[in-house]
């Protein structure tokens, strides 16, 4: 019996690279790697053979934990870094403080030390202000620094600048995590491989992303630096992340990783981005657009913007996407997100939109 589609795969949107499919080559990968039996809870070769492919992104040594979504990655990840006393600094913009639902301190158990960054990236002098106390029985010990890759609002940071973070949580006796949920796409953007910003600038665990990246639902924790993570053969299964089928989760990261897939899909969501982002400005230069303000620089996949009025709730009437400002409501910050499937028509016609309402307005 086939599933009756019950939507309109022609509808699209821009609030989330997690409202897109699932891209064919994944999805031919879960395919492939069906019939017949396999050793469940991930000693499958499907999950052997990504061991290999990730070995060869960051280098010999490292091991892969695949889990089912974003948010149990940064548990499960940061659990295996702290003791029961330990304290994460990070951005308050961070998707750990903000959109995981209290996930980190509820089921964790951790403190969550948080810092404002106008762009959403940490510096040696913010993480300093919250690095502080050790020793002090009072005080959560700060024990890791998360920092996120892209970030929150659609930044980047350089290889250099995650260098001088890893150099500084070391010298404070902290270990380094990064949540890179969109991970591709900075790599994309930045045109390095994915090892520069992560193990050869000192990054110690990694949250990897593959669902905004054309995965039905697979991510996974990857340790880069032995030393700096402990348990996650338990933690795993006591966060109901332990996949059964782990296989199925293996193939689709081994179907973006082996090849370039990762990084054609990043480049080309990045891509719609850019030109997300030109089409606005060019309307704004010739008097077609009128009242939009970018608030961030487009560097990967996100074009972040205020509009004016009731411009945003008459463009959702034909276009998804979500307001950003968190309780700043007045600031009427957007966020407009493409993804892997998004195409130039999508852009083009949503840029016409953005034009016929801001000029209605």
């Amino acid at each position: 019996m086939s599933v009756t589609t019950l939507h309109d795969p022609a509808v699209r949107g821009f609030a989330s690279d997690n409202y897109s499919g699932v891209h064919p080559e994944v999805l031919a990968a879960i395919e492939a790697a069906n019939g017949g039996h396999q050793i469940a809870y991930g000693e499958d070769v499907y999950t052997a053979r990504l061991q290999d492919v990730l070995a060869q992104h960051f280098g010999a040594g490292v091991e892969a934990f695949p889990v089912f979504n974003g948010t149990g990655a940064n548990v499960t990840a940061l659990q295996s870094m702290l003791p029961r006393w330990g304290a994460v600094i990070a951005a308050s913009s961070a998707h750990i403080n903000v959109d995981e639902g209290g996930a980190p301190e509820r089921v964790g158990g951790m403190k969550l030390l948080t810092v404002p960054a106008e762009d959403g990236k940490l510096t040696p002098e913010l993480v300093d202000r919250e690095a502080w106390g050790w020793g002090d029985e009072h005080r959560a010990q700060p024990l890791v620094v998360s920092i996120t890759q892209s970030t929150e609002l659609g930044t980047l940071y350089t290889p250099d600048e995650v260098r001088a973070l890893a150099d500084h949580a070391h010298g404070h006796g902290m270990r380094l995590h990064l949540d890179g949920a969109r991970i591709s796409n900075a790599a994309a953007s930045l045109d390095v491989p994915l090892a520069a910003f992560t193990r050869d600038a000192g990054v110690d665990v990694l949250s990897f992303g593959g669902t905004k990246n054309g995965a039905l639902g697979a991510e996974a924790i990857v340790v880069l630096e032995p030393a700096a993570s402990a348990g996650l053969t338990y933690l795993r299964k006591l966060n109901m992340q332990l996949a059964s089928k782990m296989r199925f989760v293996s193939a689709q990261l081994v179907a973006l990783l082996e090849g370039d897939l990762w990084l054609r899909n990043a480049r080309h969501s990045n891509a719609m981005a850019q030109r997300l982002r030109g089409g606005v400005e060019a309307g704004l230069a010739d008097g077609s657009v009128r009242g939009v303000a970018f608030t961030q620089p487009t560097q990967a996949n996100g074009v972040f913007a205020t509009l004016p009025g009731v411009v945003a709730d008459r463009l959702r009437e034909s276009f998804r996407f979500y307001d950003w400002s968190g309780s700043d409501a007045a600031r009427r910050e957007v966020r407009w997100m493409c993804s892997f499937d998004t195409t130039e028509h999508d852009v083009d016609a949503f840029v016409a939109a953005i034009a016929r309402e801001t000029s209605a307005s």
